[in-house]
Protein backbone atom coordinates (compact mmCIF):
# COMPACT_ATOMS: atom_id res chain seq x y z
CA UNK A 1 0.00 0.00 0.00
CA UNK A 2 1.19 3.19 -0.92
CA UNK A 3 1.58 5.75 2.51
CA UNK A 4 -0.33 8.40 -0.15
CA UNK A 5 -3.46 5.58 -0.18
CA UNK A 6 -2.77 4.78 3.89
CA UNK A 7 -2.90 8.69 4.73
CA UNK A 8 -6.31 8.75 2.73
CA UNK A 9 -7.52 5.73 4.16
CA UNK A 10 -6.60 7.38 7.95
CA UNK A 11 -8.24 9.84 7.10
CA UNK A 12 -11.70 8.54 6.32
CA UNK A 13 -11.31 5.97 9.19
CA UNK A 14 -11.01 9.16 11.14
CA UNK A 15 -14.06 10.72 10.08
CA UNK A 16 -16.19 7.86 10.20
CA UNK A 17 -15.29 7.37 13.74
CA UNK A 18 -16.06 11.06 14.40
CA UNK A 19 -19.50 10.50 12.51
CA UNK A 20 -20.74 7.98 15.03
CA UNK A 21 -20.18 9.78 18.23
CA UNK A 22 -21.29 12.91 17.12
CA UNK A 23 -25.01 12.70 17.41
CA UNK A 24 -24.94 10.77 20.79
CA UNK A 25 -22.08 13.01 22.37
CA UNK A 26 -23.49 16.41 21.32
CA UNK A 27 -26.93 15.59 22.40
CA UNK A 28 -25.57 14.35 25.72
CA UNK A 29 -23.86 17.13 26.47
CA UNK A 30 -26.42 19.66 25.98
CA UNK A 31 -28.14 17.26 28.09
CA UNK A 32 -25.41 18.08 30.75
CA UNK A 33 -25.37 22.01 30.46
CA UNK A 34 -29.51 21.68 30.62
CA UNK A 35 -30.13 19.93 33.42
CA UNK A 36 -31.52 20.81 36.52
CA UNK A 37 -30.14 17.79 38.74
CA UNK A 38 -27.03 17.71 40.78
CA UNK A 39 -25.33 14.42 41.15
CA UNK A 40 -24.20 13.66 44.53
CA UNK A 41 -20.49 13.64 43.80
CA UNK A 42 -21.53 17.25 42.45
CA UNK A 43 -23.40 18.49 45.71
CA UNK A 44 -20.43 17.19 48.11
CA UNK A 45 -18.01 19.04 45.50
CA UNK A 46 -20.37 22.51 45.90
CA UNK A 47 -20.43 22.02 49.31
CA UNK A 48 -16.19 22.12 49.58
CA UNK A 49 -15.95 25.13 47.39
CA UNK A 50 -19.06 26.81 49.33
CA UNK A 51 -20.87 27.23 45.74
CA UNK A 52 -24.47 28.04 44.99
CA UNK A 53 -24.72 26.12 41.93
CA UNK A 54 -28.65 26.75 41.50
CA UNK A 55 -27.81 30.97 41.54
CA UNK A 56 -27.68 32.08 37.74
CA UNK A 57 -25.18 34.50 36.91
CA UNK A 58 -25.12 37.33 34.62
CA UNK A 59 -22.07 37.86 32.99
CA UNK A 60 -20.05 40.44 35.13
CA UNK A 61 -20.55 37.77 37.80
CA UNK A 62 -19.90 35.03 35.49
CA UNK A 63 -16.41 36.57 34.60
CA UNK A 64 -15.48 37.23 37.93
CA UNK A 65 -15.83 33.63 38.74
CA UNK A 66 -13.69 32.48 36.11
CA UNK A 67 -11.18 34.90 36.73
CA UNK A 68 -11.36 34.04 40.33
CA UNK A 69 -10.86 30.26 39.92
CA UNK A 70 -8.37 30.78 37.28
CA UNK A 71 -6.14 33.04 39.62
CA UNK A 72 -6.23 30.57 42.52
CA UNK A 73 -4.85 27.83 39.81
CA UNK A 74 -2.01 29.59 38.32
CA UNK A 75 -1.14 31.03 42.01
CA UNK A 76 -1.49 27.19 43.55
CA UNK A 77 0.26 25.31 40.39
CA UNK A 78 2.93 28.36 40.99
CA UNK A 79 3.77 27.34 44.84
CA UNK A 80 3.45 23.49 43.94
CA UNK A 81 6.42 23.95 41.55
CA UNK A 82 8.08 26.09 43.71
CA UNK A 83 7.76 23.62 47.14
CA UNK A 84 8.67 20.47 44.87
CA UNK A 85 12.20 19.45 46.10
CA UNK A 86 10.72 19.53 49.28
CA UNK A 87 7.26 17.28 48.18
CA UNK A 88 7.57 13.69 48.07
CA UNK A 89 7.19 11.73 44.77
CA UNK A 90 9.56 14.54 43.73
CA UNK A 91 12.45 11.40 41.98
CA UNK A 92 15.17 13.55 43.28
CA UNK A 93 14.05 16.73 40.65
CA UNK A 94 14.84 20.14 43.00
CA UNK A 95 12.31 22.96 42.73
CA UNK A 96 11.17 25.07 39.44
CA UNK A 97 13.05 28.28 38.75
CA UNK A 98 10.52 31.76 39.66
CA UNK A 99 10.25 32.62 36.08
CA UNK A 100 9.95 29.06 34.63
CA UNK A 101 7.19 28.31 37.16
CA UNK A 102 5.48 31.00 36.34
CA UNK A 103 5.58 30.28 32.65
CA UNK A 104 4.46 26.81 33.67
CA UNK A 105 1.45 27.43 35.70
CA UNK A 106 -0.17 30.11 33.09
CA UNK A 107 0.51 27.86 30.84
CA UNK A 108 -1.33 24.91 32.26
CA UNK A 109 -4.23 27.13 33.58
CA UNK A 110 -4.47 29.16 30.03
CA UNK A 111 -4.81 25.58 28.62
CA UNK A 112 -1.48 26.29 26.37
CA UNK A 113 0.47 23.65 28.15
CA UNK A 114 3.72 25.52 26.46
CA UNK A 115 6.82 23.70 27.98
CA UNK A 116 10.27 25.19 28.07
CA UNK A 117 11.54 22.02 30.08
CA UNK A 118 12.15 18.43 29.81
CA UNK A 119 9.17 16.53 31.46
CA UNK A 120 11.19 13.70 32.80
CA UNK A 121 14.63 15.80 34.01
CA UNK A 122 12.24 18.43 35.62
CA UNK A 123 8.96 17.49 36.91
CA UNK A 124 8.07 14.63 39.58
CA UNK A 125 5.10 12.60 40.08
CA UNK A 126 3.13 14.88 42.44
CA UNK A 127 3.37 18.42 40.26
CA UNK A 128 2.66 16.07 37.19
CA UNK A 129 -0.21 14.39 38.51
CA UNK A 130 -1.83 16.44 41.10
CA UNK A 131 -0.63 19.54 39.23
CA UNK A 132 -0.79 19.33 35.54
CA UNK A 133 -3.16 16.63 35.30
CA UNK A 134 -5.51 18.43 37.06
CA UNK A 135 -5.26 21.52 35.27
CA UNK A 136 -5.41 19.59 32.10
CA UNK A 137 -9.29 18.86 33.15
CA UNK A 138 -10.46 22.14 34.64
CA UNK A 139 -9.00 24.89 32.17
CA UNK A 140 -10.71 22.28 29.47
CA UNK A 141 -14.03 22.58 31.52
CA UNK A 142 -13.44 26.56 31.84
CA UNK A 143 -13.61 26.65 28.12
CA UNK A 144 -16.94 24.74 27.78
CA UNK A 145 -18.25 26.65 30.46
CA UNK A 146 -17.65 29.81 28.56
CA UNK A 147 -18.70 28.32 25.57
CA UNK A 148 -22.40 27.06 26.64
CA UNK A 149 -22.94 30.78 28.66
CA UNK A 150 -22.09 32.28 25.55
CA UNK A 151 -24.87 30.09 23.86
CA UNK A 152 -27.50 30.81 26.61
CA UNK A 153 -27.14 34.04 25.47
CA UNK A 154 -28.28 33.10 21.84
CA UNK A 155 -31.15 30.88 23.33
CA UNK A 156 -32.31 33.28 26.24
CA UNK A 157 -34.13 36.65 25.72
CA UNK A 158 -34.71 39.08 28.24
CA UNK A 159 -32.89 37.79 31.30
CA UNK A 160 -29.27 39.07 31.09
CA UNK A 161 -28.44 35.14 33.22
CA UNK A 162 -25.74 32.84 31.85
CA UNK A 163 -26.17 30.37 34.09
CA UNK A 164 -23.63 29.03 36.89
CA UNK A 165 -19.86 28.80 36.53
CA UNK A 166 -19.69 26.36 39.06
CA UNK A 167 -22.05 24.92 37.62
CA UNK A 168 -20.68 23.87 34.36
CA UNK A 169 -17.32 24.04 35.40
CA UNK A 170 -18.00 20.86 37.96
CA UNK A 171 -20.24 19.12 35.41
CA UNK A 172 -18.37 19.83 32.51
CA UNK A 173 -15.20 17.73 34.74
CA UNK A 174 -16.91 15.35 36.20
CA UNK A 175 -19.78 14.38 33.54
CA UNK A 176 -17.86 14.74 30.45
CA UNK A 177 -14.26 14.88 30.71
CA UNK A 178 -13.34 12.37 33.50
CA UNK A 179 -15.33 9.23 32.18
CA UNK A 180 -14.16 10.00 28.47
CA UNK A 181 -10.50 10.13 29.43
CA UNK A 182 -11.08 6.92 31.86
CA UNK A 183 -11.64 5.15 29.16
CA UNK A 184 -9.43 6.86 26.63
CA UNK A 185 -6.65 5.89 29.15
CA UNK A 186 -7.63 2.26 29.17
CA UNK A 187 -7.19 2.35 25.44
CA UNK A 188 -4.10 4.33 25.71
CA UNK A 189 -3.04 1.34 27.98
CA UNK A 190 -3.97 -1.16 25.69
CA UNK A 191 -2.10 -0.59 23.12
CA UNK A 192 1.24 -0.01 24.87
CA UNK A 193 1.39 3.30 27.24
CA UNK A 194 3.03 3.17 30.30
CA UNK A 195 0.95 3.90 33.10
CA UNK A 196 2.48 3.23 36.85
CA UNK A 197 4.12 5.62 39.47
CA UNK A 198 7.63 3.92 38.91
CA UNK A 199 11.15 5.67 39.84
CA UNK A 200 14.25 6.63 37.17
CA UNK A 201 16.05 3.72 36.46
CA UNK A 202 18.80 2.88 34.32
CA UNK A 203 18.34 0.49 31.55
CA UNK A 204 20.68 -0.63 29.14
CA UNK A 205 24.40 -0.19 27.77
CA UNK A 206 24.86 2.72 25.31
CA UNK A 207 27.91 3.56 24.05
CA UNK A 208 30.16 2.42 27.34
CA UNK A 209 26.99 4.61 29.57
CA UNK A 210 23.07 3.57 30.47
CA UNK A 211 20.54 5.30 29.62
CA UNK A 212 17.96 6.95 32.18
CA UNK A 213 13.99 6.55 32.39
CA UNK A 214 11.26 7.39 33.91
CA UNK A 215 7.78 5.61 35.26
CA UNK A 216 4.66 8.06 35.27
CA UNK A 217 1.15 7.98 34.89
CA UNK A 218 1.57 8.35 31.44
CA UNK A 219 -1.73 6.72 30.01
CA UNK A 220 -3.83 8.60 32.27
CA UNK A 221 -2.31 12.29 31.58
CA UNK A 222 -2.45 11.57 27.64
CA UNK A 223 -5.86 10.74 27.16
CA UNK A 224 -7.20 13.94 29.01
CA UNK A 225 -4.24 15.94 27.49
CA UNK A 226 -5.79 14.92 24.06
CA UNK A 227 -9.41 14.92 25.21
CA UNK A 228 -9.08 19.09 26.74
CA UNK A 229 -7.20 20.07 23.79
CA UNK A 230 -4.08 20.44 26.37
CA UNK A 231 -0.91 19.42 24.44
CA UNK A 232 1.35 19.08 27.72
CA UNK A 233 3.37 15.88 27.24
CA UNK A 234 4.71 13.87 30.40
CA UNK A 235 8.00 13.70 28.59
CA UNK A 236 10.37 16.29 26.24
CA UNK A 237 9.59 14.17 22.95
CA UNK A 238 5.87 14.67 24.14
CA UNK A 239 3.74 12.16 21.42
CA UNK A 240 6.33 11.35 19.75
CA UNK A 241 7.44 9.35 22.67
CA UNK A 242 6.52 5.70 22.20
CA UNK A 243 5.44 5.87 26.48
CA UNK A 244 3.07 8.28 25.00
CA UNK A 245 2.25 6.90 21.55
CA UNK A 246 2.93 3.95 21.16
CA UNK A 247 2.26 2.98 17.33
CA UNK A 248 -0.19 4.15 14.29
CA UNK A 249 -3.33 2.55 15.93
CA UNK A 250 -2.75 4.98 19.39
CA UNK A 251 -1.45 7.62 16.94
CA UNK A 252 -5.23 7.93 15.42
CA UNK A 253 -6.98 7.48 18.75
CA UNK A 254 -5.61 10.22 19.83
CA UNK A 255 -5.90 12.68 17.13
CA UNK A 256 -9.85 11.21 17.48
CA UNK A 257 -9.54 12.44 21.21
CA UNK A 258 -8.22 15.52 20.13
CA UNK A 259 -11.07 16.37 17.57
CA UNK A 260 -14.50 14.75 18.86
CA UNK A 261 -15.37 17.24 21.95
CA UNK A 262 -14.58 20.65 19.40
CA UNK A 263 -16.94 19.18 16.76
CA UNK A 264 -19.38 17.98 18.82
CA UNK A 265 -20.48 20.72 20.59
CA UNK A 266 -21.71 21.98 16.92
CA UNK A 267 -24.13 19.87 17.48
CA UNK A 268 -24.49 20.62 21.74
CA UNK A 269 -25.22 24.60 20.24
CA UNK A 270 -27.82 23.01 17.55
CA UNK A 271 -29.04 21.38 20.14
CA UNK A 272 -29.38 24.14 22.80
CA UNK A 273 -30.78 27.07 20.74
CA UNK A 274 -33.44 24.49 19.03
CA UNK A 275 -32.04 24.30 15.44
CA UNK A 276 -30.21 21.64 15.09
CA UNK A 277 -29.01 23.31 11.19
CA UNK A 278 -27.14 26.02 12.83
CA UNK A 279 -24.96 23.56 13.97
CA UNK A 280 -24.73 22.04 11.19
CA UNK A 281 -23.91 25.16 9.39
CA UNK A 282 -20.94 25.94 11.50
CA UNK A 283 -19.98 21.83 11.45
CA UNK A 284 -19.54 22.61 7.55
CA UNK A 285 -17.45 25.75 8.04
CA UNK A 286 -15.20 23.83 10.11
CA UNK A 287 -15.10 20.29 8.54
CA UNK A 288 -14.26 22.40 4.91
CA UNK A 289 -11.07 24.06 6.71
CA UNK A 290 -9.75 21.47 8.48
CA UNK A 291 -10.21 18.67 5.03
CA UNK A 292 -8.41 21.73 3.17
CA UNK A 293 -5.77 21.72 5.87
CA UNK A 294 -5.01 18.38 5.90
CA UNK A 295 -5.15 17.62 2.34
CA UNK A 296 -2.50 20.94 1.61
CA UNK A 297 -0.16 19.35 4.14
CA UNK A 298 -0.08 16.42 3.19
CA UNK A 299 0.01 17.18 -0.49
CA UNK A 300 3.37 19.58 0.70
CA UNK A 301 5.01 17.25 2.91
CA UNK A 302 4.77 14.18 0.29
CA UNK A 303 5.52 16.43 -3.41
CA UNK A 304 8.41 18.17 -1.72
CA UNK A 305 11.29 18.04 -4.84
CA UNK A 306 14.55 16.76 -4.74
CA UNK A 307 15.98 13.60 -4.69
CA UNK A 308 16.62 12.53 -0.88
CA UNK A 309 12.96 13.70 -0.36
CA UNK A 310 12.34 10.99 -3.30
CA UNK A 311 13.68 8.72 -2.15
CA UNK A 312 12.59 8.81 1.32
CA UNK A 313 8.70 8.89 -0.16
CA UNK A 314 8.59 12.56 0.91
CA UNK A 315 9.92 14.76 3.24
CA UNK A 316 10.72 12.31 6.85
CA UNK A 317 12.90 14.81 8.47
CA UNK A 318 11.83 15.32 12.01
CA UNK A 319 8.71 12.88 11.36
CA UNK A 320 8.72 9.43 13.31
CA UNK A 321 9.29 6.38 11.04
CA UNK A 322 6.44 4.43 12.90
CA UNK A 323 3.94 6.97 12.03
CA UNK A 324 5.30 8.16 8.47
CA UNK A 325 4.01 11.06 6.54
CA UNK A 326 0.34 10.97 6.75
CA UNK A 327 0.17 9.94 10.42
CA UNK A 328 2.47 13.16 11.47
CA UNK A 329 0.46 15.24 8.99
CA UNK A 330 -3.01 14.53 10.25
CA UNK A 331 -1.46 14.98 13.65
CA UNK A 332 -0.15 18.46 13.36
CA UNK A 333 -3.20 20.13 11.49
CA UNK A 334 -5.34 18.42 14.48
CA UNK A 335 -2.85 19.78 17.06
CA UNK A 336 -2.75 23.51 15.93
CA UNK A 337 -6.25 23.69 14.22
CA UNK A 338 -6.99 22.76 17.79
CA UNK A 339 -5.57 24.57 21.21
CA UNK A 340 -4.09 21.03 21.90
CA UNK A 341 -0.33 21.72 20.87
CA UNK A 342 0.71 18.38 21.47
CA UNK A 343 3.25 17.04 18.31
CA UNK A 344 4.22 13.31 17.25
CA UNK A 345 6.86 14.70 14.83
CA UNK A 346 9.11 18.10 15.03
CA UNK A 347 7.35 21.06 13.12
CA UNK A 348 10.75 23.04 12.55
CA UNK A 349 11.58 20.21 9.91
CA UNK A 350 8.34 20.07 7.90
CA UNK A 351 8.90 21.66 4.57
CA UNK A 352 8.61 26.00 4.61
CA UNK A 353 5.41 25.67 2.80
CA UNK A 354 4.41 22.72 5.85
CA UNK A 355 5.56 25.38 8.74
CA UNK A 356 3.42 27.76 7.60
CA UNK A 357 0.25 25.64 7.50
CA UNK A 358 1.35 25.15 11.19
CA UNK A 359 1.32 28.80 11.97
CA UNK A 360 -1.46 29.69 9.50
CA UNK A 361 -3.87 26.79 11.29
CA UNK A 362 -3.42 28.47 14.63
CA UNK A 363 -3.41 31.81 13.17
CA UNK A 364 -7.30 31.03 11.86
CA UNK A 365 -8.14 31.42 15.27
CA UNK A 366 -8.08 27.84 16.01
CA UNK A 367 -11.44 27.43 15.45
CA UNK A 368 -11.79 24.42 12.97
CA UNK A 369 -12.79 22.64 15.30
CA UNK A 370 -10.66 24.55 18.06
CA UNK A 371 -10.05 23.80 21.34
CA UNK A 372 -12.93 22.55 23.53
CA UNK A 373 -15.07 25.53 24.21
CA UNK A 374 -12.60 27.95 22.90
CA UNK A 375 -13.04 26.32 19.44
CA UNK A 376 -16.94 26.71 19.31
CA UNK A 377 -17.07 30.56 21.01
CA UNK A 378 -14.26 31.39 18.24
CA UNK A 379 -16.90 30.68 15.54
CA UNK A 380 -19.60 32.56 17.03
CA UNK A 381 -17.76 35.31 17.15
CA UNK A 382 -16.49 34.75 13.44
CA UNK A 383 -20.34 34.35 12.36
CA UNK A 384 -21.49 37.43 14.07
CA UNK A 385 -18.65 39.69 11.83
CA UNK A 386 -19.86 37.58 8.58
CA UNK A 387 -23.68 38.41 9.43
CA UNK A 388 -22.59 42.00 9.69
CA UNK A 389 -20.55 41.65 6.29
CA UNK A 390 -23.50 40.30 4.52
CA UNK A 391 -25.92 42.84 6.07
CA UNK A 392 -23.91 45.46 4.71
CA UNK A 393 -23.95 44.14 1.23
CA UNK A 394 -27.67 44.00 1.01
CA UNK A 395 -28.17 47.45 3.59
CA UNK A 396 -30.29 45.80 6.50
CA UNK A 397 -29.54 45.63 10.33
CA UNK A 398 -27.81 42.10 10.43
CA UNK A 399 -29.37 39.67 12.85
CA UNK A 400 -28.79 35.93 13.78
CA UNK A 401 -30.77 33.48 15.15
CA UNK A 402 -32.93 36.13 15.89
CA UNK A 403 -31.19 38.04 17.82
CA UNK A 404 -30.04 42.01 15.99
CA UNK A 405 -26.24 42.70 15.95
CA UNK A 406 -25.87 46.22 16.73
CA UNK A 407 -23.20 48.45 17.52
CA UNK A 408 -22.50 46.96 21.08
CA UNK A 409 -22.43 43.57 19.22
CA UNK A 410 -20.03 44.24 16.63
CA UNK A 411 -17.47 46.00 18.68
CA UNK A 412 -17.09 43.49 21.24
CA UNK A 413 -16.65 40.69 18.27
CA UNK A 414 -14.39 42.81 16.51
CA UNK A 415 -12.36 43.57 19.75
CA UNK A 416 -12.43 39.60 20.14
CA UNK A 417 -10.50 39.56 16.77
CA UNK A 418 -8.14 41.64 17.82
CA UNK A 419 -6.76 40.97 20.30
CA UNK A 420 -4.97 37.62 19.22
CA UNK A 421 -3.02 39.47 16.68
CA UNK A 422 -2.09 41.99 18.69
CA UNK A 423 -0.52 40.09 21.19
CA UNK A 424 1.08 37.59 18.00
CA UNK A 425 2.28 40.64 16.40
CA UNK A 426 3.73 42.93 18.87
CA UNK A 427 5.47 40.26 21.27
CA UNK A 428 7.33 39.08 18.02
CA UNK A 429 8.15 42.58 16.96
CA UNK A 430 9.72 43.07 20.34
CA UNK A 431 11.86 40.04 20.23
CA UNK A 432 13.58 40.59 16.84
CA UNK A 433 14.08 44.12 17.50
CA UNK A 434 15.65 43.40 21.17
CA UNK A 435 19.31 42.63 20.74
CA UNK A 436 19.29 39.43 23.57
CA UNK A 437 16.11 37.47 22.10
CA UNK A 438 17.31 36.58 18.91
CA UNK A 439 20.40 34.94 20.29
CA UNK A 440 18.17 32.08 21.47
CA UNK A 441 17.29 31.19 17.59
CA UNK A 442 18.72 28.17 16.35
CA UNK A 443 18.51 29.40 12.52
CA UNK A 444 18.88 32.93 10.77
CA UNK A 445 16.50 34.16 8.47
CA UNK A 446 13.47 33.62 7.11
CA UNK A 447 13.55 30.07 9.41
CA UNK A 448 14.71 32.19 12.48
CA UNK A 449 11.98 34.44 11.90
CA UNK A 450 9.31 31.73 11.42
CA UNK A 451 10.43 30.16 15.19
CA UNK A 452 10.10 33.30 16.90
CA UNK A 453 6.54 33.99 14.86
CA UNK A 454 5.37 30.53 15.90
CA UNK A 455 5.99 30.77 19.55
CA UNK A 456 4.29 33.56 19.71
CA UNK A 457 1.22 32.60 17.74
CA UNK A 458 1.57 29.23 20.08
CA UNK A 459 1.27 31.23 22.98
CA UNK A 460 -1.27 33.89 22.45
CA UNK A 461 -3.59 31.47 20.68
CA UNK A 462 -3.34 28.81 23.95
CA UNK A 463 -1.80 26.54 21.65
CA UNK A 464 1.60 25.23 23.09
CA UNK A 465 3.09 23.30 20.12
CA UNK A 466 6.68 24.39 19.61
CA UNK A 467 8.22 25.03 16.30
CA UNK A 468 11.51 23.71 17.57
CA UNK A 469 15.16 25.17 17.32
CA UNK A 470 13.71 27.88 19.89
CA UNK A 471 15.62 28.18 23.34
CA UNK A 472 12.70 29.31 25.12
CA UNK A 473 13.97 28.65 28.57
CA UNK A 474 15.04 32.71 29.30
CA UNK A 475 13.89 34.87 31.51
CA UNK A 476 12.57 37.08 28.44
CA UNK A 477 10.21 34.00 26.72
CA UNK A 478 9.15 32.10 29.90
CA UNK A 479 7.87 36.06 30.76
CA UNK A 480 6.35 37.45 27.53
CA UNK A 481 5.58 33.87 26.38
CA UNK A 482 3.18 33.94 29.35
CA UNK A 483 1.88 36.99 29.71
CA UNK A 484 0.89 36.10 26.02
CA UNK A 485 -0.68 32.92 27.29
CA UNK A 486 -2.63 34.79 29.81
CA UNK A 487 -3.82 37.67 27.74
CA UNK A 488 -4.98 35.41 25.13
CA UNK A 489 -6.80 33.18 27.17
CA UNK A 490 -8.64 35.60 29.34
CA UNK A 491 -9.10 39.03 27.39
CA UNK A 492 -10.93 37.06 24.61
CA UNK A 493 -13.57 35.50 27.39
CA UNK A 494 -14.10 38.88 28.65
CA UNK A 495 -15.46 40.15 25.26
CA UNK A 496 -17.34 36.87 24.71
CA UNK A 497 -19.08 36.79 27.75
CA UNK A 498 -19.93 40.57 27.58
CA UNK A 499 -21.37 39.83 24.65
CA UNK A 500 -23.30 37.05 25.37
CA UNK A 501 -24.83 39.10 28.37
CA UNK A 502 -26.09 41.57 25.39
CA UNK A 503 -27.51 39.04 23.45
CA UNK A 504 -29.64 37.41 26.13
CA UNK A 505 -30.95 40.44 27.24
CA UNK A 506 -32.51 41.08 23.71
CA UNK A 507 -35.97 40.66 22.81
CA UNK A 508 -36.32 37.77 19.73
CA UNK A 509 -36.53 39.19 16.54
CA UNK A 510 -38.91 37.20 13.80
CA UNK A 511 -37.44 35.98 11.08
CA UNK A 512 -38.54 37.85 7.76
CA UNK A 513 -37.94 37.43 3.59
CA UNK A 514 -35.03 39.63 4.36
CA UNK A 515 -33.26 37.67 7.06
CA UNK A 516 -30.05 36.05 6.06
CA UNK A 517 -30.84 31.71 6.47
CA UNK A 518 -27.61 30.85 8.52
CA UNK A 519 -28.42 27.46 8.27
CA UNK A 520 -27.54 27.20 4.76
CA UNK A 521 -24.62 26.01 2.84
CA UNK A 522 -24.03 29.89 1.58
CA UNK A 523 -23.93 31.33 4.65
CA UNK A 524 -20.95 28.27 5.61
CA UNK A 525 -18.98 29.22 2.17
CA UNK A 526 -19.65 32.98 3.89
CA UNK A 527 -18.17 32.01 7.17
CA UNK A 528 -14.99 30.41 5.75
CA UNK A 529 -14.75 33.52 3.43
CA UNK A 530 -14.79 35.24 6.55
CA UNK A 531 -12.28 33.62 8.21
CA UNK A 532 -9.77 33.32 5.63
CA UNK A 533 -9.81 36.90 4.71
CA UNK A 534 -9.72 38.60 7.71
CA UNK A 535 -6.60 35.87 8.80
CA UNK A 536 -4.94 36.88 5.70
CA UNK A 537 -4.94 40.61 6.23
CA UNK A 538 -3.91 40.45 9.74
CA UNK A 539 -0.91 37.91 9.64
CA UNK A 540 -0.14 37.66 5.37
CA UNK A 541 2.71 40.27 5.77
CA UNK A 542 4.31 38.03 8.69
CA UNK A 543 4.25 35.12 7.39
CA UNK A 544 5.39 36.76 4.13
CA UNK A 545 8.75 37.45 6.11
CA UNK A 546 8.98 33.74 7.49
CA UNK A 547 7.60 30.39 5.93
CA UNK A 548 6.69 31.58 2.55
CA UNK A 549 10.11 33.32 1.90
CA UNK A 550 11.56 30.38 3.16
CA UNK A 551 9.16 27.54 1.12
CA UNK A 552 9.61 30.15 -1.84
CA UNK A 553 13.62 29.52 -1.62
CA UNK A 554 13.12 26.15 -1.16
Amino acid sequence: MSPVLAGVLQMLALLVALGLVYRPLGDYMAGVYSSTRHLRVEKWIYRAIGARPNTEMRWPAYLRAVLAFSAVSVLFLYLLQRLQGVLPGSLGFSSIDPDQAFNTAASFVANTNWQSYYGEQAMGHVVQTGGLAVQNFVSAAVGMAVAVALVRGFARSRTGELGNFWSDLVRGTVRILLPIAAVGALVLVACGAIQNFAGIHEVGQFLGGTQQWNGGAVASQEAIKELGTNGGGYFNANSAHPFENPNGLSNLFEIFLILVIPFALTRTFGRMVGSLKQGYALLAAMGVIWIGATGLMMWTEFAHHGPAYQIAGGAMEGKETRFGIAGSSLFAVATTLTSTGAVNSFHDSYTGFGGGITMLDMQLGELAPGGVGSGLYGILMMAIIAVFIAGLMVGRTPEYLGKKIGTREIKLAACYILITPALVLCFTALAMALPTPPHSMTNTGAHGFSEILYAYTSGANNNGSAFGGLNADTQWFNTTIGLAMLFGRFLPMVFVLALAGSLSEQKPVPATAGTLATHRPLFSGLLVGTILIITGLTFFPALALGPLAEGLAS
